[in-house]
């Protein structure tokens, strides 16, 4: 089967189970009433026909981002976890330690690709960016394959990795992934 008739399948299987998603925005100095990134995530996703189930905000603490992302990976409705913030190098960014320690299977590509559309808008430090996605692999019973998308927390990298790299995926990873 061709990349494009996969895409067609993922299409039509979307329109009619959107996909379930939960945003994590992870920053020790935002709140609900100033985190931007989170509600464009949120934005964006449902633009695109997919449906919220939970958003939250956590510090830059390990045990915290942690206990967050697990509670999700045990909600068999959670499809897809999208985390915000905590992906740079700077001490207090550890997301990245977090979602890595979960990951059953990474898709390199993702990081690969925001650097280099990153590298478009902010040169060389797009190097600085560890944007990463994967797989989370669970047996069925336990509410089957859970993707995690790790981004940046600025609302321009939250653009590019949303609208050109997730979005136009999120459906045929999905598919792939099916009972």
């Amino acid at each position: 089967m061709s990349a494009e008739e996969h895409q067609d399948k993922a299409t039509a299987f979307a329109r009619n189970n959107p996909v379930r998603c939960a945003v994590l925005t992870v920053s020790d100095t935002r709140t609900a009433q100033t985190d931007r990134s989170g509600p464009l995530i949120r934005r964006l996703l449902t633009e695109a026909g997919h449906t919220i189930v939970h958003h939250s905000i956590v510090p830059d603490e390990p045990p915290a981002i942690a206990h967050q992302i697990d509670t999700w990976l045990a909600d068999t409705r959670v499809q897809v976890i999208l985390t915000t913030g905590g992906t740079g190098i700077a001490p207090r960014d550890t997301t990245i330690e977090v979602v890595r320690r979960l990951l059953t299977v990474e898709i390199e590509g993702f990081g690969e690709l925001f650097r280099m559309l990153s590298y478009r808008d902010i040169k060389a430090a797009a190097m600085l960016s560890r944007a990463v996605a994967g797989l989370v692999a669970k047996e069925a019973e336990a509410g089957g394959d859970t993707f995690i998308f790790a981004m940046p927390g600025s609302t321009n990298a939250v653009e590019t990795a949303v609208s050109q790299l997730i979005v136009p995926q999120l459906a045929h990873l999905i598919w792939q992934r099916r009972p």
